[in-house]
């Protein structure tokens, strides 16, 4: 499925570093891949979701910072996958042994380094060489690059991995949606099944145009079955699969590296999803809510530690609070998503987040055009002027990150086993 992957596996495999463990305070990128890739023929038409800025602007640093972060993985990759099938298809548990690792993860305290990983990301909508093509900084070769899933436009899930000069350290950037262009249709697939409430069902006017078959009709009640909607996401669902195996050829490839995923909108929501599998540090620009998806797919996830209700996982969320789409806020048959054919209604999520009050600081409304990365790279994160208030009324060059204590998705619908009670009267 990656012949460009393969090919580069063989450039790198003799230049895998030592096992030594080492967490450095910064991290210098190069892209490694040297073979030169022409711009896509649909580049023109791969639109993050709403219209990109078109001149990207220059880096203002050269690295990445980089901090010990604690991460929980599961000890069995297979037992993992086996206790996460067992639990969709038999409503069983099964005891998941984790273990607790220091790794070397991104800054999230540092603008510079959130910026330089929005760039990362910003760059996955793209091959080198289009228009909207983000120059990092001066040791990055803009002409080659280290793709995945560009070389068929069937499989959807694509983005680009940026390694480290020394491979200590590996970003994979994943795609977000695209309003037009080969990936279109299952970037909607995905975001429909993925952070819709029941199927993309928002009235009745959806009922012949519904990505699944899960509505279980009421005069009086919203209702939704749970095992309908899992079996949907693992039949349909193609980008949590296909990333999954994608992340494990990471790890087989870069086995002394430390592998960090990024993504904006449905990549990022995509990249908590594979990070929380793999406990893998992730950072996600302006993701819907993915805190529902993550049980629809019956993901095990360590068990919460402290005072804490919510599972350790080492997921960053960025996103202003002008962007309607991560507060589930883009929802309901008027809105701009639903006429679009976009049902976002998720609000919830993994980890920790951190939100700028752009409302206050730069006095923006909610509006949908807030939601491409550019714009947050531009407008939000290159911002030198710092202090962005919190609710305590503390500035930050960077909002403290908070987890979503109380947050709950989809209160206005019934959830259970509704098809077969149907199906049985």
């Amino acid at each position: 499925m990656y012949p460009l992957f393969h090919i580069t596996y063989l450039l790198h495999v003799l230049a895998i570093a030592s096992a030594t463990v080492t967490t450095p305070n910064s991290v210098d990128f190069d892209l490694h891949s040297q073979f030169s890739l022409p711009v896509h023929a649909n580049a023109e038409h791969q639109h993050p979701l709403l219209a990109a800025h078109v001149t990207p602007f220059e880096t203002p640093t050269i690295s990445l910072k980089a901090r010990p972060i604690t991460v929980y993985r599961p000890k069995s990759l297979d037992a993992h996958e086996h206790a996460r099938l067992r639990s969709l298809h038999h409503a069983e548990t099964e005891p998941i042994e984790w273990e607790k690792v220091v790794v070397s993860g991104p800054d999230i305290e540092d603008r510079l380094t959130l910026s330089q990983l929005a760039r990362m990301t910003a760059n996955a909508y793209q091959l080198p060489g289009h228009k909207n093509w983000y120059d990092l900084d001066p040791s990055w070769n803009v002409n080659a690059s280290f793709p995945f899933g560009w070389d068929n436009d069937e499989d959807g899930f694509r983005g680009h991995v940026f390694a480290s000069r020394d491979n200590s350290t590996i970003v994979l950037s994943i795609k977000g949606t695209t309003l037009q262009g080969a990936t279109s249709k299952k970037d909607k697939l995905n975001d429909n099944l993925l952070f819709s409430c029941c199927c993309a069902r928002v009235d009745f006017s959806w009922m012949f145009s519904t990505v699944c078959d899960c509505y279980s009709w009421s005069a009086l009640h919203r209702r939704c079955d749970d095992t309908c909607l899992s079996t949907a996401l693992i039949q349909e669902s193609l980008f949590y699969s296909t990333g999954v195996k994608l992340v494990k050829d990471l790890i087989f490839l870069y086995p002394f590296a430390d592998i960090w995923l990024v993504g904006h909108s449905l990549g990022g929501s995509l990249a908590s999803l594979l990070g929380s599998t793999f406990g893998l540090p992730a950072v996600a620009f302006e993701a819907p809510g993915e805190r529902m998806a993550a049980n629809r797919l019956h993901l095990p996830l360590p068990p919460p530690i402290g005072d804490s209700s919510l599972p350790p996982v080492p997921i960053t969320h960025v996103y202003h609070n002008a962007d309607p789409i991560p507060q589930g806020a883009c929802s309901g048959v008027s809105s701009p998503c639903a006429q679009a054919g976009y049902a976002l209604e998720t609000r919830c999520h993994l980890g920790k987040t951190i939100v700028y009050d752009t409302v206050q600081k730069l006095g923006w409304h909610v509006d949908l055009r807030k939601h491409v990365i550019k714009e947050v790279i531009i407008e939000v994160l290159d911002l030198e002027e710092g202090g962005w208030p919190d609710e305590d009324g503390n500035e930050w060059d960077v909002p403290v990150a908070r987890e979503e204590q109380d947050c709950v998705d989809c209160f206005k619908w019934e959830f259970g086993n509704y098809k077969d009670k149907d199906a049985d009267g």
